[in-house]
């Protein structure tokens, strides 16, 4: 069974293909095709745009989010393709893995210049 660690390491490797071959300012959606692709040849198991429920009290939100993609029932990745990641991506992606259990993240904004500035690697500590 491979680690979060393990997980994140194959996952910016094809960020950064993905990154490297198409560059900055296209929109989120291609980015995330390019990174369904570049995932599925790995060894790690992908859901993507994975339906997580929303449960409040006595109301139930079957597909109340979709995650980007869950890796191995144990990552989640969220693509953006923003001018700057900010605080609200960040709760976003908190809150999606409180919601799913997860303990770790990546925020990855593909519309940087250098890959490596769009990452951010986000731990849940519940």
């Amino acid at each position: 069974m491979m680690t979060e660690n393990e997980i994140t390491e194959i996952v910016i490797g094809c960020a950064i293909k993905v990154h490297r071959s198409l560059g900055p300012g296209l929109l989120e959606s291609a980015y995330e095709e390019c990174m369904d692709y570049e995932l599925r040849n790995t060894i790690l198991e992908i859901e993507r745009q994975k339906p997580l429920p929303l449960v409040y009290e006595e109301v139930k939100l079957d597909c109340g989010y979709r995650l980007d993609f869950m890796v191995n029932k144990k990552v989640i990745i969220e693509i953006k393709s923003v001018e700057a990641l900010n605080d609200i991506h960040l709760a976003q992606i908190l809150t999606y893995l409180r919601l799913s259990g997860c303990k770790v993240g990546l925020l990855i904004n593909f519309n940087v210049l250098k890959l490596t500035n769009g990452l951010k690697r986000v731990v849940n500590n519940y």
